[in-house]
């Protein structure tokens, strides 16, 4: 089925992209259940923006009329810290993550393969490429296979070749798409001392023609369709998008 424009009129106008991208995870889910051999699953991943979580808190001084702690009797004499060696603006990646990960639950849960789906956000200013692009590489690097769906028409980047410079590999020459899919492994060195040796599937994407099918790897020898074109319809179906 043709791939919509979600990303400018008419269609922006009627519908948001942000309804495909958190529907079509769950949908990609349900047509990868189909698939997967026993001992695998798969579960999406919808996160808007970023959650601080706090491992370690410091809390203020007492509020006033609150009892003083307890212990020592001594006076606490302030402490002040040299100044700091280094002080500027930092700008964290703050993107959206829509996702669908698969676990092998015979090896303690293991993640073995993410599908990640470009948001706006993601391709909007260089820290969070760079973020993307830096989480792909990471789940490469543990073994973890990676699949890659670009929709996302109004930001000119290629995350995927992106991905291809940071890990060394030099990406394919030819006319750069601002959207693609493309699945990757990295199979490790046959040999001590080899180089660890990446595999991968990229197709250009254009509005009005279908998407393609990719090879999720769940393991060396064992890989699952990933079915982009039958799951986009059925979200678009669902979500009425024409």
């Amino acid at each position: 089925m043709p791939l919509r424009d979600h990303f400018r009129p008419p269609l922006d106008d009627l519908t948001w992209w942000e309804g495909l991208h958190g529907g079509w995870p769950m949908v990609i889910v349900q047509h990868l259940v189909r698939h997967l051999p026993p001992g695998f699953v798969a579960i999406p991943k919808v996160h808007r923006g970023s959650v601080v979580e706090v491992d370690v808190a410091a809390f203020g001084p007492p509020s006033a009329g609150a009892p003083a702690p307890a212990g020592g009797g001594g006076v606490a004499t302030a402490w002040a810290p040299a100044r700091p060696t280094l002080t500027t603006e930092v700008d964290f990646a703050d993107a959206d993550e829509y996702a669908v990960e698969v676990y092998d639950r015979r090896r303690g849960r293991r993640l073995v393969a993410a599908v990640e789906i470009v948001s706006p956000s993601n391709k909007d200013r260089p820290a969070t490429r760079r973020a993307f692009v830096s989480k792909c590489a990471a789940f490469l690097q543990t073994g973890v296979s990676v699949a890659v769906v670009d929709l996302v028409t109004t930001r000119h980047f290629n995350l995927y070749r992106d991905l291809l410079d940071v890990i060394g590999r030099p990406a394919p020459a030819g006319e750069v798409s601002a959207v693609y899919a493309a699945a990757c492994r990295l199979l490790p060195a046959a040999e001590p001392g080899g180089r660890d040796r990446l595999e991968a599937w990229d197709y250009p994407l254009a509005v009005g023609q279908p998407l393609p099918e990719l090879p999720l790897w769940l393991s060396a020898g064992v890989s699952v369709p990933l079915e982009l074109d039958a799951s986009y319809e059925v979200t678009c179906r669902d979500l009425q998008i024409p």
